[in-house]
């Protein structure tokens, strides 16, 4: 089953708006977003990356935020902006003047 058969039968309608190789795209960044965010710091191997993946993050929900309030799905909303708010939370504990990085 491709992607936006699968997205719209979960009832993300926004899907109906996209290719095929945008759902893919925008899945894909989500899924290098999620390693970033622990597989530097868990192997302790360029940890740098877990903040930019984190900023990353943020980017992919504003830009889901912006979809879903254009398409005036209010919950959809509240759900990306509680998203952006535990990236930030982790972009700032890691590039923030008091970082908890090691």
């Amino acid at each position: 089953m491709c992607p936006k058969t699968n997205s719209l039968a979960s009832g993300q309608s926004w899907a109906q708006d996209y290719s095929q190789s945008s759902i893919r795209l925008i899945g894909l960044a989500e899924i290098l977003g999620a390693i970033g965010l622990v597989l530097p710091a868990a192997v302790h191997i360029a940890p740098i990356l877990v903040p930019i993946a984190a900023i990353g993050l943020v980017l992919v929900m504003v830009g889901a935020a912006v979809v879903h309030a254009r398409r005036n799905e209010p919950m959809n909303v509240v759900v990306n902006l509680v998203l952006i708010a535990l990236a930030v939370f982790v972009a700032w504990g890691r590039f923030g003047p008091y970082s908890f990085a090691s």
